[in-house]
């Protein structure tokens, strides 16, 4: 990866390189570039697409419908209430 490169994506990320680092990461981002370039040599024409390397599992319980809390419990503390309602302040811009 050339100098400018690695100033260029220093610059996006709001980073400031001394010299020194820039060739640090430049020579770091080639390795990864060139590994890339090796994992394109792989077949994987029998390998099913994935979003996710294991598969992922909803740990959301069931929707089962339960008896709720009454309104009278729910607006028992309520500061102020009308019609069986929570009444809040009016906010309109």
């Amino acid at each position: 990866m050339s100098d400018f490169n690695v100033k260029y994506v220093a610059h996006l990320a709001r980073l400031s390189l001394t010299a020194e680092e820039e060739q640090k990461f430049g020579a770091q981002l080639g390795q990864v570039l060139g590994y890339i370039e090796k994992l394109k040599e792989v077949d994987v024409s029998q390998v099913e697409p994935t979003a996710h390397a294991v598969p992922l599992v909803n740990v959301t319980r069931p929707d089962v419908v339960r008896p709720s809390l009454p309104n009278e419990d729910a607006l028992r503390n309520a500061p102020l209430k009308s019609n069986g309602l929570f009444v809040v302040p009016k906010i309109v811009e």
